[in-house]
């Protein structure tokens, strides 16, 4: 699916609910075992590697930026939305976080050993896909592992408002995980684990790790 304008689209409509998001997510990771479970494992992969920096890609508010700096990592937050980044240095003063898109990284070639990219993917149309996963492919080192979160499905739906009923203007694209692994295989990674969790009735949410 083609959706011209969507790298504006996403800003500013992040930029309108970033405040109200930060909220309403603050505590979720709390609720959610198995997400803690999947950045254990992914930061555990990460030290087989010996360790290194880490991005995570579409960070928000930092909040699971903050928490793989809880576990061990050394991470940084990229966000598109400039307002979300102001609101994850305010919550989390001690990290880094750059404003950046992920269809064209500021980051050196080979400068990470991991790369997380969670629930972030979700509004970008099949044929940027391509060039965000070369982005991911050219910033990580060889053997580097990226861990991939998004909506599982087969659909894409306008979303018009959200996180408190502020406007937004973005699409949300749902991928069986399948179209996901043959996307990274074409990028020039290895697939190593996929998973679906459902978390509640008619939700669907898929992981991928794979390395370069």
């Amino acid at each position: 699916m083609h959706v011209p304008g969507w790298l504006d689209d996403t800003r500013t409509s992040y930029d309108t609910v970033a405040v109200s998001y930060a909220d309403l997510l603050r505590d979720a990771l709390a609720r959610e075992p198995f997400q803690r479970g999947i950045f254990a494992l992914f930061a555990e992969l990460i030290r087989a590697q010996g360790n290194g920096p880490v991005a995570d890609i579409g960070c928000g508010p930092g909040r699971i930026t903050a928490h793989l700096h809880n576990i061990g990592l050394d991470v940084l937050g990229i966000d598109l939305s400039p307002v979300m980044i102001e609101v994850a240095r305010r919550d989390h003063p001690g990290l880094r976080f750059d404003v950046g898109s992920m269809t064209r990284l500021e980051l050196a070639d080979n400068c990470l050993t991991g790369l997380l990219a969670w629930f972030s993917l979700i509004h970008v149309p099949d044929d940027e896909v391509p060039t965000v996963l070369a982005e991911f492919h050219r910033v990580l080192r060889p053997g580097g592992v990226v861990l991939l979160g998004f909506q599982a499905g087969d659909v894409s739906q306008l979303k018009t408002e959200g996180y408190g009923g502020h406007p937004m203007n973005v699409y949300v694209h749902r991928r069986p995980p399948d179209r996901i692994t043959a996307w990274l295989d074409a990028a020039g990674f290895t697939v190593e684990a996929e998973m679906v969790h459902r978390p509640a009735p008619n939700v669907e949410g898929g992981f991928v790790f794979a390395h370069r």
